[in-house]
């Protein structure tokens, strides 16, 4: 693969978040195969949306069809709007970090934060920051999760994944897979190095960038979504580094020695979010639309879509997941997990480029 075809693909994989490669595993097509309703409801979403057991109780509820159209990053979903008519899009399913720059565009509705479960809401991942501009809410956070360390417990001492600098030691050499996103990967190599991944910078990137080639020397193999998660599931890798619930917990029915933790160095937190388009001209719906998938119910399906797993934001979903859902999402140490993570750290342009560099370098070595 040439440096251009690495970079461009790195680049989509940046503004898509990390479940950009999930949604590869869907066609951008719109759900088949339910009945006609009076009322249909338009969505742009990630994979996890599309699951019936997740979409057919709102539609029974309202009596309405709820049309899914999968996407691949955020760029391309604004593609997708622009080259649509106003009106055509209800609700956007969107990567935390990309609210903002969507919602200074203008495309996003506002939404009525006295209808929102937002005290319910884990604290760090309400993300107002991230959600709110100029004091009105865009969008809410519904589900988030880990980059993290995943792995067979069958085959690996589980104390030994709860410190990251393991990976880098001759005990686990040839057994790793790693995840092929720059920016959590390279935020999991600062945090091994003592750093935060807000420390990342042109000073430090050569620190940061001898570390992930020493990471190589001990790795199997490096993939997307689809071919490191694999790995881990065949055998082929015992660990998989950049993994996490998303990675592991859809698995775990068939295998149950796969697991995954937060090691002590810490870990990355990712996050998606749910929004109301400006242009949509049924907003009533589409807000109901937003308080199911808020509420305990939707959030306990969403966190156990069929497609991946995730951590539903609102905490009142703990009572309505079974206690083996509880257990593959490690419910119970979430406070703990959480006040041990760091968000993406989104560089600006000239640093990203080369960061993209050293990854590119990564892959080739």
């Amino acid at each position: 693969m040439s440096d251009r075809s690495i970079r461009k693909r790195a680049a989509g994989l940046r503004l898509a978040g990390l479940l950009s490669g999930t949604a590869l595993l869907g066609a951008l097509a719109l759900q088949p195969g339910r009945a006609a309703a009076a009322e249909e409801l338009n969505a742009l979403v990630w994979c996890d949306h599309t699951d019936p057991a997740l979409i057919e109780p709102f539609e029974k509820a309202h009596g309405v069809r709820v049309n899914l159209k999968e996407y691949e990053g955020t760029g391309t979903a604004l593609a997708l709007v622009e080259q649509s008519r106003p009106g055509d899009w209800d609700v956007f399913v969107i990567d935390g970090v990309d609210v903002p720059r969507v919602a200074e565009a203008g495309l996003l509705a506002e939404l009525p934060a006295d209808q929102l479960p937002l005290d319910d809401l884990f604290e760090q991942v309400r993300m107002d920051d991230v959600t709110m501009r100029d004091g009105k809410r865009y969008a809410i956070m519904e589900k988030f999760g880990y980059n993290v360390v995943g792995y067979d417990k069958s085959k690996v001492d589980p104390a030994d994944m709860r410190d990251l600098s393991v990976l880098w030691g001759d005990k686990y050499a040839g057994r790793i897979a790693v995840y092929d996103y720059y920016i959590p990967l390279m935020d999991l190599v600062a945090l091994h190095l003592g750093m935060e991944p807000d420390d990342i910078s042109a000073e430090t990137l050569p620190q940061i960038r001898e570390a992930l080639l020493a990471l190589k020397e001990k790795s199997a193999m490096v993939g997307e979504v689809v071919s490191s998660t694999t790995a881990l599931a065949t055998g082929e890798a015992d660990i998989l580094l950049g993994g996490g619930e998303w990675a592991v917990a859809v698995m775990q029915g068939d295998n149950p020695d796969l697991e995954w933790v937060l090691p002590e160095q810490g870990g990355i937190l990712w996050s998606q979010s749910i929004a109301i388009f400006e242009s949509s001209e049924k907003k009533d719906l589409a807000l109901e639309f937003v308080k199911y998938i808020m509420s305990p119910e939707g959030q306990a399906r969403l966190a156990t879509s069929s497609c991946f797993w995730g951590m539903p934001a609102n905490r009142q979903a703990g009572a309505v997941l079974s206690d083996e859902a509880r257990a593959r999402l490690r419910w119970d140490e979430q406070d703990e997990f959480l006040a041990n993570s760091y968000r993406y750290f989104i560089p600006d342009a000239e640093l990203d480029a080369q960061m993209l560099d050293v990854w590119t370098e990564f892959l080739q070595h």
